[in-house]
């Protein structure tokens, strides 16, 4: 999967959508989240381990990003659901392994995000390249 889409297509990940925070502690934090889509990733543990308070946390993703902290860390968690349902993984699999925790969660945030349902997104943008392999997990 490339991670800049080449021949003008869409660009669909978060973290290509915009530029890196310029606030160390932020950049940081996002790195972090991003590094590890599927912890157990709160607005309130964020802030925490970024040292601020959530309303100044939502401040600073306001100033550097244009969105809240859920909403980013949505987006994340998408860009590696994507990831995971190219591979060929399970909706319900994917759905763990990104962060989501169940099916209907990750399913809503296609919808909300993408329009479309994860299993659409599959037929959609998965290879059918001799060789692709696709796991049963």
């Amino acid at each position: 999967m490339f991670m800049q889409r080449p021949g003008g297509q869409s660009q669909f990940s978060a973290a290509l959508s915009g530029p890196l925070a310029q606030d160390s502690v932020l950049r940081e934090l996002m790195e972090s989240v991003q590094a590890d889509p599927a912890a157990q990733h709160t607005v309130s543990g964020m802030a925490d381990r970024a040292g601020v308070s959530v309303r100044h946390l939502n401040r600073l993703f306001r100033a550097e990003t244009g969105t809240t902290p859920s909403q980013w860390l949505e987006r994340v968690r998408l860009d590696a659901a994507r990831a995971l349902i190219l591979e060929g993984h399970t909706v319900t699999r994917v759905a763990q392994r990104s962060g989501f925790g169940s099916d209907e969660t990750l399913r809503r945030a296609f919808a909300r995000q993408l329009g479309t349902t994860p299993t659409a997104f599959r037929e959609r943008f998965a290879t059918t390249a001799p060789g692709a392999r696709w796991t049963l997990d």
